[in-house]
Formats: C-alpha cells, structure tokens, sequence
C-alpha cells in the first residue's frame, strides 16, 4: 500500500485522520483484538457515515487486512505505515506523532479490563509522549532519532499484541 494513495482517500471522503493516524487505530485496536473486524474502524474513520466508493472502502479494508496479517506474522514483518523516506522531516514526524495518537485511540477504543498489565503502562506512557514530537525537526541528528522511534514502535507493538490481545473466549493474555 501507498501512503498517499490512502491519505488522498481519506482526505477526499473528509476524513479526519491522515492516514497514519488511521493506521495507528487499526493497529492499535488490531494489537488488543486479533480478530477485530474493520466495520467499526472505517465507521470511526468516517463519522457522518460517507457513502465511500467500493474502490476506497476496499483499498481502506485491504490495509486493515494487511495490518493484521503482518501484526500476526513471526517473521517481524509489521511496520507503520507512514510517509516514504523522501517526504520532507517535518511531514514524517507530524506524521510519526499521529500515528501514535491514532494507536493510542484504537487500544483504549477495545481494551477494556481495568489497569495495564506488566510493562505495558511504560510504552503507553512513551508513546503518549511520542504525540509530543516537534515538528520542527530537520537534519541528521533529527533523522536519526526518528529512525530510533520509528524502530522502538515497531518492537513495542508487537509487544503490547502479545500483552494485550484478547483470546477468543475473551481473556486476556
């Protein structure tokens, strides 16, 4: 999947996410809930129920799809989904920070037992933090410190998929 491909529809459909952010809630609620279905995302994504065309809602469900296939692989295949290396910093990093907020969104939309378990408070509090990013950024020093977060994100979801899912009875594991 394209970002922009993605960002456009939802841009095009008045959504109010980008498309990192939309991301980060299919992750987010994908990492609490494996077998989550995409109706209540996309309705999410889209408030005031747009009538999508069956071209977006299957590029939309076809990235949700392939957030969980890659969320459940053993090979370390997941990845946010942002924009490529040749956007500009500035762009990556708004985009890094709200992905997080969209991530955030989407566990605490699904998780619903009371308190985190073990290390999970620690990389919700870093990545509550991560929301915080600046914008501002340029340079490499700023470069390579997106590469470390983009990298830490990448290990603590799939972390907090093997703290937080739910398993088919409806326990937590």
């Amino acid at each position: 999947m394209v970002y922009q491909v993605i960002n456009t529809i939802l841009e095009h459909n008045d959504a109010d996410v980008s498309a990192a952010e939309a991301h980060g809630m299919a992750t987010g609620i994908l990492c609490v809930n494996g077998q989550a279905e995409s109706a209540p995302w996309l309705k999410e994504l889209f408030k005031d129920d747009t009538d999508l065309s069956d071209e977006d809602r299957a590029a939309l469900m076809k990235l949700f799809e392939q957030t969980r296939t890659l969320l459940a692989s053993e090979a370390f295949e997941f990845d946010l989904f942002l924009p490529d290396d040749d956007a500009f910093l500035y762009e990556r990093v708004q985009a890094l920070s709200r992905w997080c907020q969209g991530f955030l969104f989407g566990i605490g939309s699904v998780y619903t037992a009371k308190g985190w378990p073990n290390d999970v408070s620690e990389i919700l509090k870093d990545i509550t933090e991560f929301t915080k990013l600046d914008e501002e950024a340029e340079g490499e020093e700023d470069e390579n410190a997106y590469m470390e977060v983009t990298e830490y994100l990448r290990s603590a979801v799939l972390l907090l998929r093997d703290e937080l899912n739910i398993n088919t009875d409806g326990t937590v594991h």
